[in-house]
């Protein structure tokens, strides 16, 4: 099998754990390119912190793809142009709000390069403007503002919390609502039906590409739906048990550089057929 694309998140994955990208790892993902392959970062990220990634592994030159938002936002690197956004209703903020508003959990969604947050900001809100690069803006009125497109809501706050919380919504909006953690302290509220399976699902027909042409790399709970679709899906070996039961194979982890050495093994004699590495 000659596998033509592959899709990779960013934190625990690519990223090792100091959020860079080893020059191992950065070297065997360049050299997959240059030899015909298609690299997707797909992410619960916003565009704006998954940019700095596709730069430093050249996608706008070797045409890669961004799906961001957990796959809410598709974007063509060399062009800049969305291929798909599905946007989640205003309508759902006040209700959100409603309920978490008792919690001790912050609330934030973005605005081109801000993280609006709103209800509280903890360690956890600090975690997310960091990794992502981005400014954190506290706003009393989260409600009000809020009168802009947005693709996803994201709470956070302590595990134990998160875990009531997604029970208490999943219950009053899982039908209407895509509700799931992406880590232990981060619970992420998209539109139905938005997930990185489905994202790479609709990428990969415009690519006129199938699944079993496609490698996944996940270690995070947002990562099971795409590590069961692709035709080759791997846990990293510091992923949870469940990420690791979801998945064909399990890597060495992001900080053993376990995408590049598995990628240097498949190409040398696990898929002889596998040319362009």
């Amino acid at each position: 099998m000659l596998f033509r694309l592959i899709a990779l998140d960013i934190d625990g994955t690519l990223t090792n754990s100091k959020k860079i990208i080893s020059e191992k790892t950065k070297e065997q993902l360049i050299k997959y390119q240059k030899n015909g392959g298609t690299i997707v970062l797909a992410s619960g990220r916003p565009t704006q912190g998954i940019l700095p990634y596709a730069k430093t592994l050249r996608l706008r030159e070797y045409g890669g793809y961004i799906l961001a938002y957990n796959g809410g936002c598709i974007i063509e690197c060399a062009t800049g142009r969305v291929i798909y956004q599905n946007k989640l209703s205003l309508s759902y903020v006040p209700e959100i709000f409603n309920i978490i508003k008792n919690f001790p959990v912050g609330i934030n969604t973005y605005q081109g390069d801000k993280i609006i947050a709103g209800n509280q900001i903890n360690k956890y809100t600090e975690l997310e403007a960091r990794i992502n690069g981005m400014e954190l803006v506290f706003r009393d009125n989260f409600v009000e503002y809020v009168d802009f497109d947005i693709t996803k809501c994201l709470l956070h706050g302590e595990p134990e919390v998160i875990n009531e919380l997604e029970k208490i919504l999943n219950d009053k909006f899982g039908n209407e609502l895509g509700i799931f953690k992406s880590e232990p302290f981060f619970l992420e509220i998209v539109p139905k039906d938005i997930d990185k399976a489905k994202s790479l699902s609709r990428l990969l027909k415009v690519l006129s590409l199938h699944k079993d042409e496609c490698i996944a790399f996940g270690d995070g709970f947002n990562d099971i739906s795409m590590l069961k679709y692709a035709g080759l899906g791997i846990a990293m070996s510091n992923a949870s048990d469940a990420v690791k039961k979801s998945a064909d194979y399990v890597a060495g982890s992001n900080d053993e550089d376990g995408i590049a050495v598995l990628l240097s093994k498949m190409g040398r004699s696990v898929f002889p057929s596998l040319a362009m590495l």
